[in-house]
């Protein structure tokens, strides 16, 4: 085993160092230096635990080398000036390795019924366990290339070798089963987020942890109290096919179920509990609990919260409706620190927050440091007059405070929800963090206090985002996008939290959400905000972006418009793949209204402008040919569809010849000669599908199909073309030197005869200016320069001199070097030693 961490930690070491900009060779690292560093990396890993035996554990070390990463993130890592540009830290990458290569790293997998097992010597503590599974859950709901591994959780069956404590999870990808087979974990914190699929048989699973749970969240999971009426599910079965309100029906609530045993339980979150659930009896016996979240919760003998009066210190009752017997109640717990009994909005609330009401919370519940009464009608005389609410510049102190019950506090509040509220308008409000409406920094507070478990009101915070953003100016554009450090519990390390992007991540289903935050990255990511925003977090916007684009149609117009604000293709290189399969399905003809399939074809052709052809290659085998051919013969009428189709169609053949072979496959000379009489005098169009045929007919085996007397017709008389200056005869030119260079005998048209032909090209290329500025970009010189030494087409010999001589004297510092690196000068010297090379060709290549 030593033999085998020296081998890692050398490794890491050599990888590490030339990810921060070191570059250090395998001979820099003595053998001591990496004995240290091994020694760390382990303790890193495995630190001490009961559990694991120092002699039997085995170091699982992987890390994937910068060399694997594109070029834009090893840019970032070596000069990362920008915030949120620090490269992953090696335990991130590993982590995600490892959960991508499971079968390679930790796991294996039996013969029959391919279900992982861990390997017998993998022993890992919960610091790494609890990330894997976390960053697990997180790949899942954010990553479209990470597949879920059915029997994932049953690698953490076994406290022996895996040790889990903290877990979030989420949604439906979480099962009765996947409850189950951690059921002999001892766990600290459980987080179960909208985990619908949860049932009754996944609640008495929670009483495995009883002895050890001091935070449980239960935050819409309403499925999980209730049971089935007809057999228990056997192992692996599931209701996949039931939506939620079918399963209600078919379920009962379960009754046997209580926290009876939960001794050591302080935090409880109950969001969302049934109304068919007795709270009161379902809590009753929970004597340590310091912290109850009880939002939407029907509270008819709400006395019963008293029983924790001297204990509790939050308290959230978000939607609940308020009653004189509530306030009552709440007036006793006089331990509370957070107090929460905000409402979505006033419409549904019979209750009206008097001045009397609040100042009665102030004065009794003298611990409070936050209190959130967003939502609630509030009646005028709460506040100080006008005039005197003008006087003196924003104070944060409680006797100047405009809200006159709030002037009783003894200290300011660190944080006050006044989110849909009057309150929030006014100038002196005694609290460190405010969330309301009145300005950039109340509603940036808002989206940050109620993304994760109130996407209502997140959403219509993140629409008054998107009003500043558009109309005025972002002045706090990181946090918009990207906040400061906050401690988590979740990990017990500090981590980014991303205001709209967490937003759009996290509510990846919710509809409303996905467009108010779609538009708002739109104006967020656009060049005024630029150069404040680092590689890693445009990424995440471009993921959030393409998640939006592959759940809902309508957020394709907004996600396509915030793509057009990034360098393309470079920015979009990571998801290259990804994003041209969601714009071709854009692209599909009997879809979307044509301004969006406009920004779609731009997007798809700059694209496939300069990336190399193995990009292009891919895309072409993703239908991009034969997409963009049908998407052109249904819009023959549009004539920007049509510039920016045959553009992108001219790109993505450019030096690939199966594409190329595509291009004629799917008809597409056909639709070549509708178009020119479509628009006899479209220049750009006439450029760019010539640009096209030039492309094709740098390829031997397809040119036999453009030897045809209807198309050697038309790229003759396009030589006489004025249009766009000289590109659209010098691209047909193009076309037919290369099929001149076949030689006479592949000629076997009586009509046009070829000797005329080469006369009119000889004619074209004598009436171009030599000092012409080009409306082109070669990458490569290649197929031109194979065209310079023969002597069976002069007239090629000749168009092919004259490119050259063109672009290197117009545009000499880009091409003459291109020239030199590819040979063309050897060529050019056999061009003047060919006796058969005409003299106006050898002046040109001297």
């Amino acid at each position: 085993m030593s033999a085998f961490i020296l081998k890692c930690a050398s490794l890491i070491v050599s990888c590490w160092t030339k990810a921060i900009g070191l570059h250090p060779s395998p001979s820099d690292h003595s053998e001591q230096e990496v004995i240290v560093f091994r020694a760390q990396v382990e303790q890193l890993l495995f630190p001490a635990s009961p559990c694991v035996a120092p002699e039997r554990r085995r170091v699982v070390l992987l890390f994937c080398p910068p060399a694997d990463r594109p070029e834009a993130e090893r840019g970032a890592v070596t000069m990362a000036t920008k915030v949120g540009d620090d490269p992953d830290s090696l335990m991130s990458l590993c982590t995600v390795f490892c959960l991508k290569n499971l079968r390679r790293t930790m796991c294996y997998s039996d013969g029959e019924r391919n279900r992982l097992h861990l390997r017998p010597d993998v022993f890992l503590p919960s610091e790494i366990c609890d990330r894997l599974v976390n960053v697990y859950m997180d790949l899942v709901h954010t990553d479209s290339d990470f597949e879920p591994q059915d029997g994932f959780f049953q690698l953490f069956g076994d406290p022996r070798s895996t040790r889990l404590t903290r877990l979030q999870l989420r949604e439906d990808l979480v099962r009765d089963r996947d409850l189950e087979a951690i059921g002999k974990q001892d766990l600290i914190e459980l987080h179960l987020t909208y985990c619908n699929r949860l049932t009754a048989r996944g609640l008495r699973t929670l009483c495995s942890f009883r002895h050890s749970l001091l935070s449980l969240s239960l935050f819409g999971c309403s499925i999980i109290f209730f049971k089935k009426g007809a057999a228990p599910l056997a192992y692996g079965e599931d209701d996949d096919d039931e939506d939620l309100e079918e399963r209600l029906h078919r379920h009962t609530v379960d009754l046997d179920f209580s926290f009876q045993g939960f001794n050591r339980l302080r935090l409880l979150n109950l969001g969302g509990l049934p109304v068919e659930v007795d709270v009161e009896t379902l809590l009753r016996p929970l004597p340590a609990l310091t912290s109850l979240d009880l939002s939407g919760v029907h509270l008819p003998r709400p006395a019963f919260l008293t029983q924790w009066k001297e204990r509790l210190a939050s308290l959230v009752l978000y939607n609940v409706e308020l009653t004189e017997d509530l306030i009552h109640t709440l007036l006793q717990m006089s331990r509370l620190r957070h107090l929460d009994v905000s409402r979505e909005n006033q419409r549904t609330s019979k209750f009206k927050m008097t001045r009397k009401t609040l100042s009665s919370i102030v004065q009794s519940l003298v611990n409070l440091v936050s209190l959130d009464i967003s939502g609630h009608i509030m009646l005028d005389n709460c506040t100080v007059p006008a005039f005197e609410d003008a006087v003196g510049r924003p104070s944060i102190e409680p006797c100047k405070s405009s809200i006159y019950p709030f002037q009783e506090l003894k200290r300011p509040l660190q944080f006050l929800g006044l989110y849909n509220t009057t309150l929030c308008n006014v100038t002196h409000i005694p609290a460190y963090k405010v969330t309301g409406s009145k300005n950039e920094d109340q509603i940036l507070n808002a989206i940050e206090a109620y993304t994760e478990q109130r996407p209502e009101l997140a959403h219509r915070a993140i629409n008054q985002l998107f009003d500043i953003a558009r109309i005025q100016h972002c002045s706090q554009l990181l946090r918009a996008l990207q906040v400061t450090h906050t401690h988590t519990h979740t990990h017990s390390l500090y981590i980014e939290q991303i205001l709209v992007i967490t937003a759009l991540k996290t509510h990846k289903y919710d509809k409303s959400i996905q467009v108010t935050g779609s538009a708002a990255l739109f104006y967020l990511t656009n060049t005024e905000y630029r150069s404040d925003q680092s590689v890693r977090l445009r990424r995440q916007v471009i993921q959030v972006v393409l998640n939006g684009m592959e759940q809902y149609q309508e957020v394709t117009r907004n996600c396509c418009l915030t793509l057009c604000n990034f360098s393309i293709p470079e920015e979009l290189e990571f998801q290259y793949r990804r994003v041209n399969l969601l714009l071709l399905k854009i692209l599909e003809p009997a879809r979307q209204d044509e301004s969006i399939q406009r920004i779609a074809v731009h997007l798809c052709n700059a694209l496939v402008c300069q990336v190399d052809n193995d990009h292009k290659e891919a895309v072409g085998k993703m239908g991009f040919v034969k997409t963009m051919l049908n998407l052109i013969q249904k819009k023959l009428q549009d004539k920007m569809v049509m510039e920016f189709s045959w553009s992108a169609l001219w790109n993505i053949t450019d030096e690939t010849p199966d594409n190329c072979q595509m291009f004629l496959e799917c008809k597409g000379m056909n639709l070549f000669l509708e178009c020119l009489k479509e628009f006899p005098d479209k220049q750009e169009l006439h450029r760019n599908m010539l640009g096209l045929l030039g492309n094709v007919a740098e390829v031997k085996a397809l040119r036999p199909q453009l030897l045809t007397k209807q198309f050697i017709t038309v790229f003759s008389d396009l030589l006489d073309s004025k249009a766009d200056g000289i590109e659209v005869s010098y691209n047909a030119c193009g076309v037919l030197s290369h099929i001149m260079f076949d030689g006479p005998e592949v000629w076997t048209m009586e009509e046009p005869l070829r000797t005329s032909v080469m006369k009119k090209m000889w004619d074209a290329i004598q009436s171009w200016d030599v000092n012409s500025r080009r409306n082109i970009n070669y990458r490569s010189f290649e197929p031109i320069l194979r065209l310079l030494p023969q002597s069976g087409a002069p007239v090629s010999q000749h168009w092919a001199t004259w490119a050259l001589y063109n672009l290197v004297s117009v545009y000499p510092s880009k091409y003459c070097p291109l020239l030199i690196k590819e040979g063309g000068i050897i060529l050019l010297q056999k061009v003047l030693e060919l006796e058969s090379s005409h003299q106006e060709t050898k002046d040109m290549a001297r």
